[in-house]
């Protein structure tokens, strides 16, 4: 199901939904040439999993440029505590050797931008970006009911009431880099006992659910991937095999497109998953293709139409049912 439950022990009672990472997007800005926006989203099922950003974590985007599978620019996202049902969030990037670091760091671009929690989305303008935080409809859209039960097809989308902690930003292509080709991937740390513990990171949507062993999961969440496909070729193949009677060369060829666990975007080229990923690419239907060697192709979920025009995009959020 995409990235969610993806995080440190998010499938037990004492999961922390803050620190999920849901699902990153990446396409090229609406009416207007040569920017690009990146979305990263967090907290599945939000506000029940979690009222608001975690105030000691990181969450960061990661951008290489030059092919090396290795950030060469990084944006980090950082949260004042909540007070009286408010929260702000700092935006920081780096490059060079800072981005290849986990903590936050590099030139501050935006400071003391609100978190949305109501209904309009607050969008802050700064130096030719954008940027925007807060409760959002969740994109994501998937059968979960169908593929559990041995992809018995229920016509139910579990996300369509569902909401995320979404961080929008659109910036000048120029800040990716010079070459239209980069690699995008998220990452979400957290500060504890004097560490920033990597606790979640992914890019393309459902590979640490169908692909990694639970006793691995925290370990993957960890690791940078620039060694993945190192670690997990030859077990990802062995699934592959297991699920969709790939022979070792055909799971080898079709791995390259997940690893490593970087999502390719093309800038030259329209923005189509697996080059980024826009709001209403169906991510589910492609990894069960995927998964199933093409013997099933789709989930017949439909995108969601609650998506905004205009920057940040994301849906407003769907009304909350009252506790208890």
């Amino acid at each position: 199901m995409s990235h969610h439950l993806s995080g440190p022990n998010l499938r037990s009672p004492r999961g922390d939904a803050r620190l999920d990472l849901t699902d990153l997007f990446a396409f090229p800005a609406a009416g207007a040439s040569g920017r690009t926006v990146l979305i990263m989203n967090v907290n599945p099922y939000a506000p029940t999993g979690g009222t608001e950003f975690h105030p000691d974590a990181v969450y960061r985007i990661n951008v290489d440029n030059d092919g090396d599978h290795r950030a060469d620019v990084a944006y980090s996202f950082t949260f004042s505590a909540p007070a009286g049902g408010a929260q702000s969030m700092t935006v920081r990037r780096a490059t060079g050797e800072a981005a290849g670091k986990h903590e936050a760091s590099g030139e501050v671009l935006f400071a003391d931008v609100p978190v949305a929690f109501g209904s309009t989305p607050d969008v802050v303008e700064a130096d030719g970006r954008k940027v925007s935080v807060g409760l959002r409809s969740d994109p994501f859209f998937a059968d979960l009911e169908g593929i559990v039960n041995d992809f018995t097809w229920t016509g139910k989308d579990a996300m369509a009431e569902a909401n995320v902690f979404g961080i929008a930003l659109e910036v000048p292509d120029a800040d990716l880099g010079p070459e239209p080709e980069i690699g995008v991937w998220a990452r979400v740390g957290l500060h504890q006992d004097g560490q920033l513990i990597s606790v979640d990171r992914g890019a393309h949507p459902s590979l640490t659910a169908y692909f990694n062993a639970e006793e691995v999961k925290d370990a993957y969440n960890a690791g940078e991937p620039a060694d993945d496909w190192e670690k997990y070729r030859e077990p990802w193949t062995a699934v592959l095999q297991h699920t969709g009677d790939y022979t070792t060369d055909a799971a080898t060829e079709t791995l390259k497109i997940v690893l490593p666990d970087i999502l390719r975007y093309d800038r030259a080229r329209p923005a189509v998953y697996p080059n980024g990923r826009t709001l209403t690419d169906d991510v589910t239907s492609a990894r069960l293709t995927m998964l199933s060697g093409g013997k099933i192709t789709s989930d017949h979920i439909p995108p969601h139409t609650d998506l905004l025009p205009e920057f940040p995009h994301l849906g407003h959020p769907h009304p909350v049912p009252p506790a208890g």
